[in-house]
């Protein structure tokens, strides 16, 4: 059975598909295929509340794309759910209904609490110790998801509107900051250690040109690095001789600042990266749900 998740993010849209089969008692879960287009809806309604028309084309005809790969790969459930840069937009609504009508594809606006939600699912299905104390931190093109997990649970979770396009526009409120510090500055002095777990893009992009094994950290300095060392090109010189793509290549380091800077206001020295995001979660929850109404 295959399961399908969209997310419409500021920065990119990206369309997950997933098996499961069943072995024995237990289910495995394995990657199909990840298709991510970089339409960037955060260019816009950041700077001027809007999706302009244009966009709008584009997301549409992702959609439609996205509709018939389903279709293809035999997909019996999914979900898209939007973030940032919809739920900033001030003409969502008429965008969504195009959507619906124009590739029949239903789009969830999720608020920033229901995003950390879905992020947070991943954290019980990956083989991490739970016995530890985690800061997971979730950056994305128009908002930061901050959840402190300790043995296992979730003691609590915000969205901060700080995300990668958002400052690439200088578009970050310093009141958002002063708020994000003293959410892990309080984190922190409930916990005397506190490992980061960092999802997203960006990080994954800088744990692999730090030349990490998928199972190594991250440390703080190794991160400071890698920002230096991108600060040091130019936008055109991190395509050509870092091989980064376009849209990847402008917000990873504003992407390097934000895990920085918290993980400095947290003085947290070490980085798990999962490499596993709000699609993963979608999934997930789509899989319960199908398996709770198969046991009723």
């Amino acid at each position: 059975m295959k399961f399908a998740a969209i997310d419409i993010g500021s920065n990119a849209i990206r369309l997950l598909i997933e098996e499961v089969r069943r072995n024995g008692e237990e289910y495995l879960i394995e990657k199909v295929s990840l298709t991510r287009v970089p339409v960037r809806l955060g260019d816009d309604v950041f700077v001027k509340g809007k999706i302009p028309k244009i966009k709008a084309e584009q997301l549409i005809k992702t959609m439609k794309a996205f509709w018939y790969l389903m279709d293809v790969h035999e997909v019996e459930y999914f979900m898209a759910c939007a973030t940032s840069a919809f739920r900033e937009a001030g003409n969502r609504a008429e965008v969504v209904a195009r959507v619906k009508r124009e590739a029949n594809i239903p789009i969830h606006i999720l608020t920033g609490r229901q995003e950390a939600d879905f992020i947070f699912s991943n954290f019980q299905a990956q083989n991490i110790s739970k016995t530890g104390n985690y800061l997971y931190i979730d950056v994305g093109g128009g908002s930061t998801e901050i959840t402190l997990i300790s043995k296992g649970k979730r003691i609590k979770s915000r969205s901060f509107n700080i995300g990668t396009v958002r400052s690439l526009f200088g578009k970050v409120k310093s009141g958002e900051w002063n708020k994000a510090v003293e959410f892990v500055r309080n984190a922190k002095q409930a916990r005397t250690t506190l490992i980061a777990m960092g999802t997203g893009g960006n990080i994954n992009a800088l744990h692999k040109m730090a030349g990490k094994k998928p199972t190594e950290m991250l440390t703080y300095a190794e991160i400071a690095g890698q920002a230096a060392l991108l600060s040091s090109y130019s936008y055109e010189e991190r395509i050509a001789r870092l091989r980064l793509k376009p849209d990847r290549a402008d917000v990873i380091v504003p992407a390097a600042e934000i895990y920085l800077r918290l993980m400095k206001a947290a003085r947290i020295s070490n980085m798990l990266v999962p490499k596993i995001g709000l699609s993963d979660g979608i999934i997930l929850d789509l899989f319960r749900q199908w398996q709770d109404r198969i046991i009723k």
